[in-house]
């Protein structure tokens, strides 16, 4: 995977201070936050926030448009498509960054007209990089990879704007369905970030690093999912 360790980079923090600056980022211990996948988290972040801010918008796409072309021969590369809803836009804006026409997925079949699951003309074969806003353990990803596949394109790459990269289990999940997972930022971008830029109390920052340290711990200990 590009760019999705623990360890933080001069891109990543950049994303970060964006997100911070726009207030995508929510951080909050005593009351947390129930995501989708039944995790406890005491951090949240917001992508689709994104929308509303330009400048942060341009940039965030001109940065996974750089990274995007640094960690994939994007010559090879026929179609973008997003996952709905949340990967549409971003899917959009990469499109026209990188040149790329799009595609869009939807969750499930939209049940009249062509109960077409895919929104798009797709060639037989096409290889196509799935876009979406984030990810948290890679669960929500298999439904659109699949869809795209059946339809047949050729999915090997995932791009997210951000990548918990907290919970187990979420490499050998990318690993199973057989793509590399490419995020401009994960939370430990942002808690570098956030201590730098003193956004958050002291207090708050270290539940943030108790969490990172132990997610499945802290998440059981707050009344969410506690293994696998």
């Amino acid at each position: 995977m590009s760019d999705t360790t623990s360890k933080t980079s001069v891109r990543g923090i950049e994303v970060a201070r964006l997100l911070l600056d726009i207030k995508a980022v929510n951080f909050r211990p005593e009351e947390p936050y129930m995501l989708t996948a039944g995790w406890a988290s005491p951090v949240y972040i917001d992508c689709r926030w994104v929308v509303s801010f330009l400048d942060a918008r341009r940039r965030i796409i001109k940065l996974a448009g750089e990274m995007l072309s640094e960690n994939i021969d994007m010559s090879s590369v026929d179609m973008l498509a997003g996952g709905e809803t949340a990967g549409i836009p971003y899917s959009s804006w990469l499109s026209e960054e990188l040149s790329k026409p799009m595609l869009y997925v939807r969750k499930k079949p939209k049940g009249f007209g062509r109960n077409a699951q895919i929104e798009g003309s797709m060639s037989e074969g096409a290889k196509v990089i799935l876009v979406e806003d984030l990810a948290t353990d890679g669960g929500s990803k298999i439904n659109f990879v699949e869809a795209l596949r059946g339809a047949g394109a050729d999915v090997e790459d995932i791009f997210v704007v951000f990548f918990y990269g907290a919970f187990p289990g979420a490499e050998e999940t990318f690993r199973d369905m057989g793509v590399r997972l490419h995020a401009l930022a994960t939370w430990n971008d942002v808690l570098a970030a956030a201590t730098e830029g003193n956004n958050f109390p002291e207090k708050t920052l270290s539940a943030v690093r108790d969490f990172l340290d132990d997610p499945i711990g802290w998440s059981a200990a707050h009344g969410g999912r506690d293994s696998l």
